[in-house]
C-alpha cells in the first residue's frame, strides 16, 4: 500500500518487490519486529502468508518450495531468538544449494549495539549459511538490499541471502521505485560455444566418462538421458538426488549416498573424464572425499564449482545434444546390473512389528508415479535410498546436511506448491517428534500431506553408530508415543499399523483420503540398517 504521493512504505515495497520478481509464498513464525511486513505479504494478491508452528519449519519449507517450483522463497523471524530457530532451515538451503530470500526483523535502529531485548548480530550470525547476510543501516536502503538478494540468491550457485530489517524501518517511508525485479530463471548467460565444442571432443576421446548428476541436472533429466546415450556416459546421481536420471536406463550406475554398491564406487573411481552435472562434490557424494580418484579430468557443467562450463546445465546438454555425429555408445550393462540387483527389494521378516524395507515396498505400491517423496535423516532413511526406484515422474527433496525434521515441514510445503499431486513425508519417530506439528499447519491450510513414520523407538543411526563403535548405547530411547492419537489431535486422519499384512491398506487410505494423514508403523529394532542388526552389532565389541 503506497503513502503518500511518490512513496510508499518500506514493508509495501519490499512486498511488491518480491511478488513482482515471482515469489509466491513467505513461511514465517509472525514476531513484533516485522508486523508492517506480515501485514503487507497477507494483504498482496500475488504473495500467500503461510504461518507454520516453529522458524525451523518455516525454513525447511522454505527450502522444499523453493527446489520443487524452481522460484525462491521467501522465509521471515523475528530477532534473535526466532532468527536462531530458523538458521536450520537456512543452512539446509546453503548445503542444498536452493534459493531464498531470508528477512530477519532486528530491534529498532536507535537501540542497536547495546544488547537490546532479542539482539543478535543477525548479519553476523547468518554469513556462514549464506551466500549474502547484511543489515540495513537506513530504511530508504531495504527494497535495494532485498533486490541485491534476490539478484544473488538465484545467480551462480543459488542459495540463500539474508537481509536484518530493524523493526523501526518497516513501516518507514520508501521512494516508489521503478522497474521490477527479474523474475526467477531470467538471468542471462548461456554457453560458450567454444567450450561445448571442447567438452564433446573430450568426452568423445574419453574412454570411460561418468557424470554425477544434481539438483541443477533435474530440470534437464531428459537432456541428459539423451547426452549419456549419444557419449555413452555413465551416470550416477548425487548424494539424495535421487530422481535426477532414470534408474531402469542402462547407463544408470547407482546412487552416491551413505551406502553405496562397490561396482558404483569402482565406475566413479575408474572414470577418465568425471562430468559434474548441477551439484558440488560434497563429501557423501564422494564417500568422504575418496572420488573422485587421482587423475581423474573433472568437468564442472553449472555454477557449482571453479573451472568447467559456468552456465546452465540444461544450456550446455542441449548444446551437446544438438551436436551432429554418430552417436558412440559404451556398455554399462555390468555395472548397472550389479546395481540393480543391489537394490531389488528383499524378501524379509521381523521378529518384532515390521521391517523397514517392507514399508518402502508398500509405499512404492501405494504412490502415485508423479508423487513427491521428502525423506528426513536416520537410520530408514537407509531403505528409502536402497530399495525405493525413483519413477520418471516423481520428485525426492531430502536434506544434503542431514537435518532432522526436515521431511513433515518439506511435504507441507510441497503438498501447497503442487496441489495436484500427492507429498508423501516419509519419517522417523525422532524427526517427526521434533517438526511433526506441521501437520497443523496442513491442517489448517487443506494440504493433503501424507506422514509415513516409521517407529522403531530410538534414534537409530546414533545407536548404530554407539552400538559399532562402543558396544552399547546410551541417550537414544524414544518413548511409545501413540502416533494416532498425537495426530488426530492435530487434526490429521491417523493409521497405526503393526503387521505387514495392514501396510498396504493404510497408505491407500492415507493416499486417497485426499486429507492429511499419518501411518505410524511399528517396525523391527532390532533391524537397524539393510546389512546389519542392531544386535549384531552389540556382540561385535568386546565387553
Amino acid at each position: 500500500m503506497t503513502g503518500g504521493k511518490g512513496v510508499t512504505t518500506v514493508a509495501a515495497a519490499v512486498a511488491d518487490l518480491l511478488a513482482d520478481a515471482g515469489a509466491q509464498r513467505c513461511y514465517t513464525v509472525p514476531g513484533e519486529s516485522f508486523l508492517g511486513l506480515i501485514d503487507e505479504v497477507d494483504r498482496h494478491p500475488g504473495l500467500q502468508l503461510v504461518s507454520v508452528r516453529h522458524e525451523s519449519g518455516a525454513a525447511f519449507m522454505a527450502d522444499a518450495d523453493a527446489r520443487l517450483t524452481g522460484v525462491p522463497a521467501v522465509a521471515m523471524a523475528s530477532r534473535g531468538p526466532g532468527s536462531s530457530n530458523l538458521a536450520i532451515g537456512v543452512h539446509t538451503a546453503y548445503q542444498d544449494s536452493t534459493p531464498m530470500v531470508v528477512l530477519l526483523g532486528q530491534v529498532d535502529s536507535q537501540l542497536r549495539g547495546r544488547e537490546a531485548f532479542q539482539e543478535v548480530d543477525l548479519a553476523a550470525f547468518y554469513r556462514p549459511v549464506t551466500k549474502w547476510a547484511v543489515e540495513a543501516e537506513r530504511a530508504e536502503d531495504v527494497p535495494r538490499l532485498v533486490a541485491e538478494g534476490w539478484r544473488i540468491a538465484t545467480s551462480g550457485r543459488p542459495g540463500p541471502v539474508a537481509i536484518a530489517i530493524p523493526s523501526d524501518f518497516v513501516t518507514a517511508e520508501a521512494p516508489l521505485r521503478d522497474g521490477r525485479l527479474p523474475a526467477a530463471g531470467s538471468q542471462g548467460g548461456g554457453h560458450p560455444a567454444t567450450a561445448v565444442e571442447e567438452l564433446a571432443a573430450r568426452l568423445l576421446a574419453a574412454q570411460r566418462p561418468v557424470a554425477v548428476a544434481g539438483e541443477g541436472a533435474r530440470p534437464a533429466r531428459e537432456l541428459l538421458v539423451g547426452v549419456a546415450e549419444r557419449f555413452g556416459i555413465g551416470v550416477c546421481t548425487a548424494f539424495r538426488r535421487q530422481e535426477a536420471f532414470p534408474v531402469d536406463h542402462p547407463n544408470f550406475l547407482g546412487h552416491l549416498g551413505l551406502a553405496t554398491p562397490d561396482a558404483t564406487v569402482d565406475a566413479v573411481a575408474g572414470a577418465d573424464l568425471l562430468l559434474v552435472v548441477g551439484t558440488r562434490l560434497d563429501e557423501v557424494t564422494t564417500q568422504r572425499y575418496r572420488l573422485p580418484a587421482a587423475g581423474t579430468e573433472v568437468v564442472p557443467i553449472g555454477r557449482y564449482g571453479p573451472g568447467g562450463i559456468d552456465a546452465d546445465p540444461a544450456d550446455v546438454l542441449a548444446a551437446l545434444a544438438r551436436r551432429d555425429g554418430p552417436a558412440r555408445p559404451l556398455d554399462w550393462a555390468e555395472v548397472h546390473a550389479a546395481v540393480d540387483a543391489w537394490s531389488a527389494h528383499p524378501a524379509v521378516e521381523a521378529e518384532a512389528g515390521v521391517h523397514p524395507a517392507a514399508v518402502i515396498a508398500a509405499l512404492h505400491r501405494q504412490l502415485p508415479a508423479d508423487g513427491i517423496v521428502t525423506n528426513d535423516a536416520g537410520n530408514f532413511a537407509a531403505f528409502l535410498h536402497r530399495y525405493w526406484r525413483f519413477p520418471p515422474t516423481t520428485t525426492q527433496l531430502a536434506p544434503a546436511n542431514g537435518a532432522m525434521g526436515y521431511a513433515v515441514p518439506a511435504a507441507v510445503a510441497a503438498a501447497v506448491a503442487a496441489p495436484g499431486r500427492t507429498a508423501v513425508a516419509v519419517v522417523g519417530d525422532g524427526g517427526v517428534l521434533m517438526t511433526g506439528q506441521e501437520i497443523e499447519t496442513a491442517v489448517r491450510l487443506g494440504a493433503p500431506v501424507v506422514v509415513l513414520v516409521l517407529q522403531n523407538g530410538m534414534y537409530g543411526t546414533i545407536a548404530m553408530h554407539q552400538a559399532r563403535d562402543l558396544g552399547r548405547t546410551s541417550g537414544v530411547d524414544i518413548g511409545p508415543v501413540d502416533l494416532v492419537r498425537w495426530a488426530e489431535g492435530l487434526g490429521a486422519a491417523a493409521y497405526g499399523v503393526s503387521e505387514p499384512g495392514e501396510l498396504d491398506e493404510a497408505l491407500r487410505r492415507a493416499v486417497t483420503g485426499r486429507r492429511p494423514a499419518v501411518v505410524a508403523v511399528r517396525t523391527d529394532p532390532d533391524v537397524i540398517s539393510p546389512t546389519a542388526t542392531l544386535g549384531g552389532l552389540l556382540e561385535r565389541v568386546p565387553a
